[in-house]
């Protein structure tokens, strides 16, 4: 196949894969699964479908090496997006369509669906060539990512069919960047959710009274966006990367029954992303001393509490790192590691001892996960494909 009928061969699969709409809440994936069935069969590769919890399947498509008794490779993406606002879309976000331009557009252009697809595309390229690798690749299609990844890879890393895969290095997700450099996450903040709960007397609105829900309220929240200022003031700092500090950002709030009745509890909910060095211990004592100054029958609750995840080491002792890094000179790739200011399933695999990257192949690209008009440029994509060709194999016969 020519090199041209290949490309076009990317982004129609491309595209075929942005018209699915496995959009979150409540994703029916079946047709995700036979897309990615039939793109196995395309590779002449086996395919797996794991389901640990029902309507939520794990799908692996297996490329053994000619020594697969070294621990393996995972290539992993997520098969759902976020929503979308229809009416803040220049094209339907899930037509694919593609402008004048070469611009993709469709939710999960970016996040993740092009580099699962540049996955496949690398690979097929490789066999054609008569390219044998050391070790096993395995690509996987996993669920619920965009909703935290609880049914989706934090489950299957648990399993012992995970287990058999034998994975010794994983590749997942990073984020386009808008300059010549290439981001790469080898770390991630860990995200706690967190409400505060403020009770105090309620009563008619036009009374003064000590024991007030609403001084607490205001109390509490000052702490915590005094504490976001400081924060936010050490980036201005430009070595100073977002993932490098603690986001705290107030979400929700809850209370009150009408305009003229001094409420019984107010609640505040935030999303607080701790950095990598903060200790867990002392920050949670902190927002315990923050509940107890605001006052009596002040609570704190922590829906979603992650524990710290050991970063991915980038030194001459990970030679799965070494290996990606040579590729990326060769290629003469800028990388710019940092922490990950968000959440991926990278977490997961790290969690249980295993070194994983985050890198999407977009530079000079502007970012747009979860925004309105997500696209990518056609030869950006395809570009991303010749990128994966040489880490691939890198990291395979490390």
């Amino acid at each position: 196949m020519s090199s041209d009928k290949l490309d076009e061969l990317a982004i129609e699969n491309f595209r075929e894969y942005l018209r699915i709409p496995s959009v979150q809440p409540n994703v029916n994936y079946d047709d995700c699964v036979i897309f990615i069935k039939k793109q196995a069969k395309s590779l002449d590769l086996p395919v797996k479908v794991f389901e640990i919890f029902p309507g939520k399947p794990i799908v692996v498509i297996t490329w053994e090496g000619f020594e697969p008794e070294k621990p393996s490779i995972l290539l992993n993406g997520h098969m759902d997006v976020v929503p979308v606002y229809l009416d803040q879309w220049k094209y339907p976000p899930f037509a694919a369509h593609m402008d004048e331009k070469g611009d993709i557009y469709g939710r999960g252009s970016q996040d993740m669906k092009s580099v699962s697809i540049q996955y496949i595309e690398s690979i097929r390229r490789l066999k054609l060539n008569g390219i044998r690798l050391k070790r096993t690749i395995h690509i996987s299609f996993v669920p619920d990512e965009e909703i935290g990844g609880k049914d989706g890879m934090e489950a299957f890393v648990a399993t012992q069919d995970f287990k058999n895969l034998d994975i010794g290095f994983a590749l997942d997700e990073g984020i386009p960047y808008p300059t010549e450099s290439f981001i790469l996450f080898y770390g991630e903040r860990s995200k706690w959710d967190v409400w505060i709960h403020c009770s105090g007397q309620p009563g008619h609105g036009s009374l003064m009274s000590e024991n007030n829900s609403g001084e607490k309220f205001y109390k509490v929240i000052d702490r915590f966006m005094k504490f976001r200022d400081a924060e936010k003031k050490k980036l201005q700092d430009p070595k100073i990367k977002p993932g490098d500090v603690t986001s705290v950002n107030l979400t929700m709030v809850k209370g009150g029954i009408q305009i003229n009745v001094i409420p019984q509890e107010l609640s505040v909910g935030f999303d607080i992303r701790i950095a990598p060095d903060v200790d867990h211990k002392k920050f949670e004592n902190m927002i315990k001393s923050w509940c107890e100054e605001a006052g009596q029958d002040v609570s704190y609750q922590i829906l979603t509490k992650n524990r710290p995840v050991e970063n991915t080491k980038l030194d001459e002792n990970n030679i799965f790192w070494v290996a990606f890094k040579n590729a990326c000179d060769d290629a003469n790739l800028e990388l710019e590691p940092i922490i990950c200011p968000g959440g991926t399933d990278a977490r997961y695999v790290r969690k249980v001892g295993i070194p994983a990257l985050g890198f999407t192949p977009a530079n000079n690209t502007s970012l747009l996960l979860h925004d309105n008009n997500e696209r990518l440029n056609k030869d950006v994509f395809l570009r991303g494909i010749d990128i994966y060709m040489k880490i691939i194999p890198a990291v395979a016969n490390a």
